[in-house]
């Protein structure tokens, strides 16, 4: 969609997306190849700690990225750093001394090994700006403003319900896009209708014997 956009020199400088797309190496490339950023819901710490809502999580730990190391809410430092590759992915691993976990008054908050505490992080450019989005989508303003996408889904729903595009009616790319941009049309039409006398779009959902009656009175 950027490239094509890019192409017709018609690129934004904000993307809605919802929480489907979104994940750390699609921001930074968006922020970084066209100067788009990225306005979408991440998905949360799926760690234990994070789901529990208490305890230490992954972002309650200090990264050193230029030292190497990682420092945990008791104020240990990590004993080693390693790069991995896991599931193809390039990835940190970062671990602490047991002689530190083990006599921590905070253990049980911390991790449930019976050895020393260890994060798996993406590379920094990555984690930082997955650490970077969590944070802002739990503030108020950016919640008003990514609603402004709610419009969409609206959109979508009416052209799914009301002119059947989840599934194509003929043939061919070609066929199948004038399809597209007719319905497209219809919609406009109908909302410029609502807009000019003042009714509401229709709201209500409606069962497949329901939408057959009145595809059959169309």
């Amino acid at each position: 969609m950027h490239q094509s956009l890019d192409r017709h020199h018609l690129l934004p400088a904000r993307h809605y997306l919802d929480s489907g797309y979104p994940s750390a190496d699609l921001i930074v490339s968006a922020a970084k190849t066209y100067g788009i950023a990225l306005v979408t819901p991440v998905l949360l710490d799926t760690s234990r700690q994070a789901k529990a809502g208490q305890g230490f999580a992954a972002h309650d730990f200090i990264i050193d990225w230029n030292n190497r190391q990682a420092i945990c809410p008791a104020g240990k430092t990590s004993v080693t750093w390693n790069d991995v590759v896991q599931e193809n992915v390039a990835k940190t691993v970062v671990s602490f001394a047991a002689l530190d976990c083990i006599p921590c008054p905070v253990k049980e908050q911390c991790t449930s090994s019976r050895k020393g505490r260890r994060l798996s992080l993406y590379p920094r450019e990555l984690t930082e700006a997955i650490r970077t989005a969590r944070t802002e989508q739990q503030d108020g303003a950016w919640q008003r403003d990514y609603a402004l996408r709610a419009g969409i889904e609206g959109t979508i729903r009416q052209a799914t319900h009301t002119t059947g595009l989840r599934r194509a009616r003929y043939r061919g790319l070609a066929k199948t896009h004038l399809d597209h941009t007719t319905s497209a049309a219809a919609l406009n039409l109908i909302r410029l209708h609502a807009w000019w006398y003042g009714h509401p779009l229709d709201r209500a959902n409606h069962s497949h014997l329901a939408r057959l009656q009145l595809a059959l009175a169309a």
